[in-house]
């Protein structure tokens, strides 16, 4: 079998491959970060539910649901950059384009909470 015919007929596992490699990337990357980011005054925000929140968080994050966050955008400063966690990084991926799309400029996604506690 050629290589595109397996491309082909294996491209959801292909792209879904994809997708959990670049989660892992870009959150190696803001983790490697955070020092910087720490010391140029970022803000930490947690979109996960107030519930899922309170059983665990990283110290110094604030818990903005994502189901809240269009209407409580004015708690976060738009002059400082903005690091977003949650469970996995989906719902923290969402928090960053409605941020994106709202003005701030320099957002970045860790994925989970627990990159913070290292």
């Amino acid at each position: 079998m050629r290589f595109l015919d397996l491309v082909e007929k294996y491209w959801v596992l292909v792209a879904l491959g994809l997708w959990f490699a670049y989660k892992w990337w870009n959150s190696k990357r803001v983790k490697a970060m955070l020092p910087e980011l720490k010391k140029n005054g970022a803000t930490f925000v947690d979109v996960r539910s107030a519930g899922e929140f309170a059983s665990a968080n990283a110290p110094g994050t604030i818990n903005i649901p994502l189901q809240e966050l269009g209407g409580r955008l004015a708690e976060i400063p738009r002059s400082s950059p903005v690091v977003l966690c949650c469970a996995s990084g989906t719902r923290s991926g969402l928090a960053k384009v409605l941020l994106r799309k709202n003005g701030y400029l320099t957002v970045h996604n860790i994925g989970a909470w627990s990159k913070l506690l290292d």
